[in-house]
């Protein structure tokens, strides 16, 4: 069934654009509270945002839908992503919500819900809140002493920070490493740091003055170059490179090289499989991770379950298989142990902790396989479903018959923008090139 708002992760758009305005986000805030009213008690939201400048609108316009509806609201202020899936188990909220359009330009945002125990809603919960917002709402209104109230939560960050410093062993010190951590001027501008400073570590902080229009501006897990030049710079141990909300993260080794989320992922595979810690003989990863990543877990007798791209879609696999390890190439690294949705912060914290226990650098810990070649191209299109056409569908099959067993192609319409998604991945470089070049002209062609 086709949606009318929500797409791969929540709501997101141009703000004040003609889909995320706030009336619909009063809509949004009206129809979740009611889809979340489990009894008569006093129903709580806690409501986190990243410091776009569009955050303030949208955050009074679901404010007043929250308490509509009679739902008591707890403002956090900016705050990662993950810090208010925590909050909203921590707080026993009924519902969580993040403003943010995650690693996208400042003038876009979006709407992240969360459930009471963390977890981001299903399909059919937000087809139902979909059919809601487009009801009567106001029928189903509260007045008087029903309506809600809303106040700031000041202590979330401290919260946050104390939470993430649990994901490590008692006494753990980064006494005598020097990192560099860029916060892309998002969520995480305040409590990354401090948390890494609290933890002993000598703390170089760049991406730290947002001012509404720089969020993921040449900075952040998308634009590393900042990053690299201040560690090399610096002659830092290592670079965080978190984006816009902080539930992802890239890694800058100390020669200046990127660790994406597939090596990061398998680092911590490997790690929390010797220490007895990873559950499920295996991770859970999406169908744009690196062959090269499966491979390096299959000679660890560790098997790989590739989900839909979506980090929702990576814990649903994660439940299934048991696994507590999962993510996505991008950066979002979901550890069940600690966290319901990815968590950049947490999973650096892994990363150190590897570093602090062998003694050795973050390259040599971080070159553990050789990457498979990999092409990504995005082709636009205007309106109808190019890959339902008959002729791109054999021109993809033939592509996959050329490829063998030696290579891969994935190709998907975007959940968020009018794009297809080719990637093309094979031991043959120029093999997989040409062949996803012609792919993306027949789409090209059609669209």
């Amino acid at each position: 069934m086709a949606r009318k708002y929500f797409g791969t992760d929540g709501i997101r758009g141009l703000a004040n654009g003609d889909k995320l305005t706030p009336e619909l986000a009063l809509k949004v805030g009206m129809a979740t509270g009611l889809s979340f009213r489990r009894g008569e008690h006093r129903h709580r939201v806690v409501i986190g945002k990243d410091t776009r400048r569009s955050g303030y609108m949208i955050e009074n316009a679901l404010t007043a839908g929250f308490t509509a509806v009679g739902m008591d609201v707890f403002l956090l202020g900016p705050m990662p992503t993950p810090a208010v899936a925590m909050l909203t188990r921590s707080m026993r909220a009924d519902l969580g919500v993040m403003i943010s359009a995650s690693h996208n330009p400042f003038a876009d945002n979006g709407i992240k819900l969360f459930k009471p125990d963390g977890y981001k809603l299903s399909d059919a919960m937000e087809e139902k809140i979909e059919a809601l917002i487009d009801s009567d709402l106001q029928a189903q209104s509260c007045q008087g002493r029903g309506i809600g109230r809303a106040k700031r939560i000041e202590e979330a960050g401290t919260r946050y920070i104390e939470y993430a410093k649990r994901t490590l062993p008692r006494r753990t010190d980064f006494t005598g490493l020097r990192i560099v951590v860029d916060c892309a001027n998002g969520a995480a501008y305040k409590v990354a740091p401090e948390a890494l400073w609290e933890l002993g570590a000598e703390v170089i902080s760049i991406g730290v003055d947002p001012d509404g229009y720089n969020i993921n501006d040449k900075c952040g897990s998308t634009s590393p170059e900042l990053l690299i030049e201040k560690v090399l710079e610096t002659r830092a141990d290592i670079g965080i490179a978190l984006d816009g909300d902080a539930d992802r993260v890239l890694i800058i080794d100390e020669k200046g090289n990127v660790v994406d989320g597939d090596q990061l992922m398998g680092v911590i595979a490997k790690s929390w499989k010797e220490r007895g810690l990873l559950t499920g003989g295996g991770i859970a990863a999406t169908v744009m991770s690196n062959l090269g990543l499966e491979r390096f877990l299959s000679s660890l007798d560790l098997k790989l379950d590739r989900a839909k791209v979506g980090d929702r879609y990576v814990l649903e696999s994660m439940r299934e298989n048991n696994f507590n390890v999962g993510g996505e190439q991008s950066g979002h690294i979901i550890l069940s142990d600690y966290t319901t949705t990815g968590d950049g912060l947490v999973a650096a914290l892994q990363l150190l902790q590897v570093v602090l226990t062998t003694g050795k650098t973050v390259s040599e810990i971080c070159d553990i396989y050789q990457k498979v070649p990999q092409l990504l191209l995005n082709v636009k299109f205007s309106s109808g479903k190019p890959l339902e056409r008959v002729h791109v569908q054999e021109a993809i099959a033939k592509g996959e018959a050329e490829l063998g067993k030696t290579g891969r192609l994935v190709i998907r319409a975007s959940g968020t923008e009018p794009l297809i998604r080719i990637m093309g991945e094979g031991d043959d470089e120029a093999l997989m090139i040409n062949i996803v070049h012609k792919v993306a002209d027949v789409i090209s062609e059609s669209a």
